[in-house]
């Protein structure tokens, strides 16, 4: 199975001039872990909940005081549509990421998260299952 089946395409982004506080605001009100952060239009970094636990304890300052791009990760870690969703998984886990930007070539496509990544593998789990069966069937009536 490819990216683009298990990715979501309603990516949350913010300009990487943009506040912590303006970017908390967007992640609650689209209900998401993470914003791609954007530099002149271009994905250019990430910024998770791990990243504002991280500079809630870095700054001592307001989030509507400080850029994103202060506390965003870098460099941009993404995949594309067209790689196997193991590939994702396997450099989710290399890069020890939980959120993986979809990218095909300059263009912010969508993202792939772990959670993703887990309820495809259950569909392919039941769809094995149930081949499994049929087959089973299909033997034991022949």
């Amino acid at each position: 199975m490819r990216v683009e089946a298990a990715m979501t395409t309603d990516v949350v982004s913010v300009a990487a001039e943009a506040s912590l506080h303006e970017a908390a605001g967007r992640m609650l009100d689209a209900s998401v872990g993470s914003v791609v952060v954007t530099s002149d239009g271009n994905p250019a970094g990430i910024l998770t909940e791990f990243d504002f636990v991280a500079a809630g304890h870095e700054f001592d300052r307001a989030f509507s005081e400080i850029p994103v791009y202060a506390a965003a990760s870098r460099p941009l870690e993404t995949v594309e549509p067209s790689a196997s969703v193991e590939r994702a998984a396997h450099q989710m886990h290399e890069a020890e990421v939980s959120h993986l930007p979809v990218a095909d070539g300059l263009d912010l496509v969508g993202i792939v998260t772990t959670t993703d990544l887990l309820a495809v593998r259950d569909r392919i789990d039941d769809d094995a299952e149930r081949a499994l069966r049929a087959r089973e069937d299909w033997t034991t009536r022949g």
